[in-house]
C-alpha cells in the first residue's frame, strides 16, 4: 500500500468513528474494538491515527455498524405539509466523506474529467464527490457573474412556478470531450438536471452518469430512458 493509500485509509477510520460516535458511546465504542475510551478519543479527534494494520483491522470491525442509507434516512426531517429539509446530511461532513467513497466507488472507470451540479444546495455534495475521484467541480447560478465574457445558458419553467427559470455556467467550465458527471443533492421533476444535461451537449462535453442522494418519485426512471447513461439516487422517496 502507498503512503497516501495508507493516510487516506486512516482518515477515512476517523471519519467512521466520528460518524459512529454520533450513535454510540465510547463505552460502547470500546466493547466493539477492544480499546481503551482515551485511545479511541484520540482517533476521533484527530490527536493521534492509527497504523496501517490496525487500521485496517478497526475498519472491518466498525464498518458493518454503518448503513449509509439508514444513516441519511434518519436525518431527513418531514413537516406536517410532507416537505423535508436535508440540511442535516449535508451539513454532516463525516457522512457526506462515506456518501462521496461510495459514488465515486461507482464512477471510478468512467474517467471523469468533471463534477457538474447547479446551486446552492448541490455544491456541498458535488466538492465531496469531486474530491474523492480527484477532479474539479463546477456548478451552474441563476445569475450571470461579473467578469465571465461568455456562458452556457439554459432556461425552463419549473413546474412547481410557472415562471422562467435560467442557468448559467462560464463556458470555461467544460471543454469538448471531457466525461462529466452530474450530481445534486435532491432530484424532484427533473428539469434543473435536464438543463444541465444540455449545457453538456452545448460544450461537446459528455455526461457519463447522474447521481442523487434523494429521488423523489419515479423521475431517475425516466432519465434513464431519456438519455441511456447511469442514473441513480442512494434513496428514493415516494
Amino acid at each position: 500500500m502507498s503512503q497516501l493509500k495508507s493516510v487516506q485509509e486512516k482518515l477515512r477510520l476517523v471519519r467512521v468513528l466520528r460518524l459512529l460516535k454520533k450513535t454510540y458511546t465510547y463505552e460502547e465504542l470500546s466493547k466493539i474494538t477492544g480499546l481503551p475510551i482515551t485511545v479511541l478519543n484520540r482517533y476521533v479527534r484527530g490527536k493521534v491515527l492509527p497504523s496501517a494494520e490496525r487500521t485496517k483491522e478497526l475498519l472491518n470491525l466498525l464498518l458493518p455498524y454503518i448503513n449509509i442509507e439508514e444513516e441519511v434516512r434518519k436525518r431527513i426531517k418531514f413537516d406536517e405539509y410532507g416537505f423535508f429539509d436535508n440540511m442535516p446530511v449535508l451539513s454532516d461532513t463525516a457522512l457526506m466523506s462515506l456518501i462521496a467513497e461510495d459514488v465515486a466507488g461507482r464512477y471510478m472507470d468512467m474517467n471523469v474529467d468533471k463534477v457538474l451540479t447547479a446551486a446552492t444546495d448541490g455544491i456541498a455534495f458535488g466538492v465531496h464527490v469531486a474530491r474523492e475521484l480527484n477532479v474539479d467541480v463546477v456548478y451552474a447560478k441563476k445569475k450571470k457573474e461579473v467578469g465571465v465574457e461568455k456562458f452556457y445558458e439554459v432556461s425552463y419553467v419549473p413546474s412547481a412556478s410557472g415562471s422562467v427559470t435560467t442557468l448559467y455556467l462560464p463556458q470555461w467550465a467544460l471543454r469538448k470531450g471531457e466525461n462529466v458527471l452530474i450530481v445534486d443533492d435532491v432530484i424532484r421533476s427533473g428539469e434543473t438536471q435536464r438543463a444541465l444535461l444540455e449545457m453538456c451537449r452545448q460544450a461537446g462535453a459528455k455526461p457519463v452518469g447522474m447521481f442523487f442522494l434523494i429521488s423523489v418519485g419515479d423521475v431517475i426512471d425516466h432519465l434513464k430512458e431519456e438519455y441511456s447513461i447511469p442514473v441513480e439516487s442512494l434513496i428514493k422517496l415516494e
